[in-house]
């Protein structure tokens, strides 16, 4: 049975009391401004105070409907009150008690929750992966490279053009997504190649040009690739892209490692995205959706390949009991309909902005899978405009609705996966209006 809570405070609907940012609002920002790091990238000024499923509340009364999800974060929704209430008992009992120095019950069941439900083979003695638990996408995919480098004794690495991993340093050097992300950090962690994303052709050059040349497989140990990639534009990649990396992977003893930090954890219709392909990898990076909105990261991998001994890669927070406790009923929620909820709401996503870019030749056909969406906005010759799609997005606020860029001019729509039709349809509709006033 589809678990959507169905009593809430707030209307399903945004509803704007005043002109925003409202007076709260703006002294808020102001004493922000004053004392935080003008590194984050705030754009049009929203200051949340509660949220309830796919609804937000600021500060000063108006309501929200959030397409965002915090970046792909809360899963079940905005304080779901199954997962609120996990939290709270899991608080009462215990906080914290480090779980690479100790145990606790939380740590294993949601270990062995994961672990049975990696995307791996099933080895005959039944284990199918182990679990180490970060607070972070970076951080999972810090200890990945580690993994990777660890197991196979190699140093160099195969990333992607537009990919986006984390802004710490070997998850930054494996980024390729925006200059800034890297200008003035130099150096980065050596040993990274880029190549584009998603296509048969980059594959090609990989295999004839630089292998022979430049970078001896013999001395990769991994492939890092999205299912589908996040920031670089929620770009999927071409039919047997990812079943091709596998292949290449398993010629050369290369171990492939799949990042489903913003793709997974059901955002896609599929609880990891790679399952859309039948591609089995060999470790996978989880955070995001993971715990509905608390810090929590997770590397997996097949079991023989998590030899390091102890002592070699630890954390403090990591698997943290309550951050367990959330991503437990999370992953229960997610199977009992939030999953599927994704699929099917996916579907009518994408058929109303199908829609939307036959009625409007700025808009770019959808792409994507389940809830993890985008289109483009386009100049009047048919090119990319993110000038346009950073207009559209800070307009949509001033209407009720919140909305993230990616790419170079891509909308992303990654809501919570209890959004339900009647949301989508307020979405398409606030979206019309836009596209009618602003091109």
């Amino acid at each position: 049975m589809l678990s959507i809570p169905t009593h809430r405070a707030l209307p399903c609907a945004p509803r704007l009391v005043g002109p925003l940012p409202g007076p709260r609002a703006r002294a808020l920002i102001e004493r922000d401004e004053a004392v935080t790091s003008p590194s984050y990238t705030r754009g049009y000024p929203l200051v949340v105070e509660r949220g309830e499923g796919c609804m937000l509340q600021d500060v000063d009364g108006n309501i929200f409907l959030d397409m965002t999800a915090g970046i792909a974060v809360t899963s079940t929704g905005h304080a779901h009150p199954e997962v609120v209430r996990v939290i709270q008992e899991q608080a009462a009992r215990l906080l914290h008690m480090s779980g690479t120095d100790f145990y606790y019950a939380p740590m294993v069941d949601l270990a062995e929750c994961l672990a049975e439900r990696a995307p791996f083979p099933e080895n005959p003695d039944g284990a199918r992966a182990r679990v180490f638990f970060s607070n972070s996408g970076a951080e999972s995919i810090e200890g990945a490279l580690k993994l990777a480098r660890y197991y196979t004794g190699r140093t160099q690495v195969v990333a992607f053009l537009g990919a986006f991993h984390g802004r710490t340093y070997g998850a930054m050097s494996l980024t390729g997504s925006k200059a800034i992300q890297r200008k003035h950090f130099g150096p980065l962690v050596p040993g990274v190649t880029h190549i584009p994303y998603g296509t048969h052709a980059s594959l090609d050059y990989l295999e004839s040009k630089l292998f022979p040349a430049v970078l001896p497989p013999e001395e990769v140990a991994a492939i890092i690739v999205e299912p589908i990639q996040g920031e670089g534009g929620y770009i999927v990649p071409e039919d047997g892209f990812l079943a091709r990396i596998r292949d290449i992977c398993d010629r050369h003893g290369i171990l492939m490692v799949v990042d489903e930090v913003q793709a997974g954890m059901g955002r896609t219709g599929r609880l990891f995205a790679v399952e859309h392909w039948g591609v089995l990898p060999d470790v996978v990076t989880l955070a995001k959706g993971i715990a509905s909105g608390l810090p929590l990261g997770a590397i997996l991998a097949r079991p023989h390949l998590m030899t390091w001994p102890p002592g070699s890669h630890a954390t403090t927070f990591g698997g943290n009991p309550v951050a367990c406790a959330a991503a437990s009923k999370t992953l229960q929620l997610l199977e009992a309909g939030l999953i599927d909820n994704a699929y099917q709401m996916g579907l009518g996503l994408q058929a109303g902005l199908t829609q939307l870019a036959g009625r409007f030749n700025r808009v770019s056909p959808p792409r994507g899978k389940g809830l993890m969406v985008a289109i483009d906005l386009l100049d009047a010759a048919g090119n990319l405009d993110p000038q346009l799609r950073d207009r559209v997005v800070d307009a949509a606020f001033y209407r009720g609705l919140l909305l993230l860029g990616c790419g170079k001019a891509a909308i992303r729509f990654c809501p919570p996966l209890v959004i339900d039709n009647d949301q989508i349809q307020v979405a398409l509709d606030i979206l019309t209006g836009l596209c009618t006033d602003l091109t």
